[in-house]
Parts: structure tokens; C-alpha cells; sequence
């Protein structure tokens, strides 16, 4: 299958070309060519702007996975645009040569987030659950209506409703584990607040089992099926690291620290992967003991 590829540098698409460049042929679109080179190989191919793809219907199928990160920085107007068009401009413009192609590709998986869902508390959530309308959900709403606005028959569209993804070589579980390492781990506000997650390898297994399930369509929760609260994930994490769970540091602190994005932190959503689940796709790592015991075995 030849894929082309947003956000191949990242984190999910550097283990998703990796796992899969023996069987499918990647051509990756980056700002930063020369630094896609060194990091994906010589083996990928590189485009350094939208301008250079002629027809995207000579790609099978297109997956994207670009934006700025969401939670490095505090949210400020203009880091709140930044993350918002990092987003949405690249998506509008692979949805432009989508429609523009006589002969499109047969599939176009493009990111979301469960922050679609805004704070749920301790409900249960699903693909199918009423948002809250708050920041993160009016970019992720957006983000797929941008996905969704392909016009042809042809192109079946996936959005990926992703949650934190856990593994060593990048993202949250390592600034999450550090403080645990120096032995003043502990929960993060109340401790009652969900978290959902996913092994890196689950997820590049799902986005793989999406891309070649004729069935699969709409938006799904890439999430494992099991979220813990915060005080669960933190006395795993301790346990798994041989370190001590003794702290709490209160949510007063964290707006202080990361001001309006510490929500994402403080409160949480129950995601649970029901489309996933029912399209017949089976976890590895569905339990957080498992997951982190793999990661940091």
C-alpha cells in the first residue's frame, strides 16, 4: 500500500513506519525534510510542502497525524492558535486534494483526541457520549468536521479519538515517572480523576487494523479498555518502579504551574474503546499493570 503520511516524525508515526515499512511504502510530507531524513531513513520518501503532491490519488490512503503538542505549553490566545491551525490548516488542505483527485484514496485516517469529550467525570464514554463544550472539544469538533468534509464515495474517512499514549521513547509517561524516580511521586489533585490510555504498540496495531478494515468509519476512541483514576495509575506506576507513592500535590498547584491546560490533568474523561472493541480488534496490553510492566521490564 503506498501511504502518505502527517506527523511521520512524531511519536505514534516514527513506531507506525518502523513496524510497517517492509510492507507498505511511506512518503512522509514534514517542514523539516532533512531532519525526517535522519530520523525515518533512506528508505522513506520525503516531501517538504502540500504544493508537491500533484495528485493525492496516486496514495492508498493518507494518515495524518500532525499538530503542535497540546500540553508542552501553557495556554496562552496565541498557543491556543498554534495548536488549533497546526491542526486544521493541514487537514483542510489534505481534504482539498482528496476532493480535487479523480481517483482518491480509498481511505484517509486523520487525528482527534478524547479531549472531543471535554471533562465527563466518572461517566462511562463512548464514541456515541454528548460532549461538554469546552477548549479541547471545539478543537477536536472541528478537526474532524474538517476530516469529514471529504465529498466523494470513495474515501472512507477514520478519526482517531486518541488518549495518552504510554511508552519510553517520548509523550507523557516519562515527565509522569520522573517525579517517581526521585521518590516524590504521588496523585495529581483530587486522584479521583480518570485517565485513559493506550500502549504505544496497541495503538499502532489500531491505527494498522483501521487502515485495512473496509468496515471501520467515523470517529473511535483509541484508548485501552481498561482507564484507571490517577491515584490508581500513580500507585501502579510506584509499584512498577519500585518507588514510593507518598505525595499529593493539589490542584491549586498545577493551575499555578500549567494554568488552564492542568484541566486536562485535573480532570478526565472514562473513554472506553466501544467501536474498536465491536469492529473485533483485540488489545495486548489492556490492563495498565501489563502495559507498564512491558514498558519498564
Amino acid at each position: 500500500m503506498k501511504i502518505l503520511m502527517t506527523g511521520g516524525t512524531g511519536l505514534i508515526g516514527r513506531k507506525f513506519i518502523e513496524q510497517f515499512k517492509d510492507e507498505h511504502f511511506f512518503t512522509v510530507l514534514s517542514r523539516t525534510p532533512n531532519k525526517a531524513k535522519s530520523l525515518l531513513g533512506k528508505d522513506i520518501d520525503i516531501i517538504g510542502s502540500m504544493t508537491d503532491i500533484q495528485d493525492i490519488g496516486i496514495f492508498d490512503a493518507v494518515i495524518n497525524l500532525a499538530g503542535e503538542p497540546i500540553a508542552d505549553k501553557r495556554w496562552t490566545d496565541t498557543q491556543k492558535e498554534k495548536i488549533c491551525k497546526s491542526r486544521w490548516e493541514i487537514t483542510a488542505g489534505l481534504v482539498e486534494k482528496i476532493n480535487a483527485s479523480e481517483q482518491p484514496p480509498k481511505v484517509f485516517i486523520s487525528g482527534s483526541a478524547i479531549g472531543y469529550y471535554g471533562n465527563q467525570g466518572d461517566k462511562i464514554v463512548s464514541e456515541n457520549t454528548t460532549p461538554n463544550k469546552e477548549f479541547t472539544y471545539e478543537l477536536c469538533k472541528k478537526w474532524e468536521d474538517i476530516a469529514n468534509s471529504v465529498e466523494n464515495d470513495i474515501t472512507r474517512v477514520v478519526t482517531l479519538r486518541t488518549g495518552v499514549v504510554l511508552t519510553l521513547e517520548g509523550g507523557a509517561l516519562d515527565k509522569m515517572a520522573l517525579p517517581f524516580k526521585l521518590g516524590v511521586g504521588g496523585t495529581l489533585g483530587s486522584g479521583n480523576q480518570y485517565l485513559s490510555w493506550i500502549h504505544l504498540d496497541d495503538m499502532v496495531s489500531a491505527i494498522a487494523f483501521l487502515l485495512t478494515n473496509d468496515n471501520c468509519e467515523g470517529p473511535f476512541n483509541i484508548t485501552a479498555p481498561e482507564p484507571v483514576t490517577n491515584r490508581h495509575f500513580s500507585k501502579t506506576l510506584a509499584k512498577v518502579l519500585h518507588r514510593p507513592c507518598l505525595f499529593n500535590v493539589p490542584s491549586f498547584v498545577m493551575n499555578i504551574v500549567m494554568g488552564e491546560a492542568s484541566t486536562m490533568i485535573l480532570e478526565g474523561q472514562r473513554v472506553i474503546p466501544h467501536n474498536l472493541l465491536n469492529m473485533g480488534f483485540h488489545f495486548r496490553y489492556s490492563g495498565l499493570n501489563e502495559a507498564l510492566g512491558d514498558i519498564y521490564s
